[in-house]
């Protein structure tokens, strides 16, 4: 139950961070790329199972500017 409880919880964690990374955050890791709605779609599996990362590496972009 305990373990249940906590993948559903980094799962939605994952989502809520990677909808939010794939819409406002891509622009700030990636300055100088363009993406498409179609890469944006597919970037999110990833970004979701990898969110640890994915705020991490968000969250230094943001100090370096």
């Amino acid at each position: 139950m305990t373990l249940t409880c906590g993948l559903a919880l980094y799962i939605v964690i994952g989502l809520v961070t990677a909808i939010t990374f794939v819409t406002f955050g891509l622009a700030r890791v990636a300055p100088h790329t363009g993406f498409t709605a179609g890469a944006r779609i597919l970037l999110l599996p990833g970004a979701t199972a990898l969110w640890p990362y994915i705020l991490f590496r968000w969250l230094r972009s943001g100090s370096a500017a």
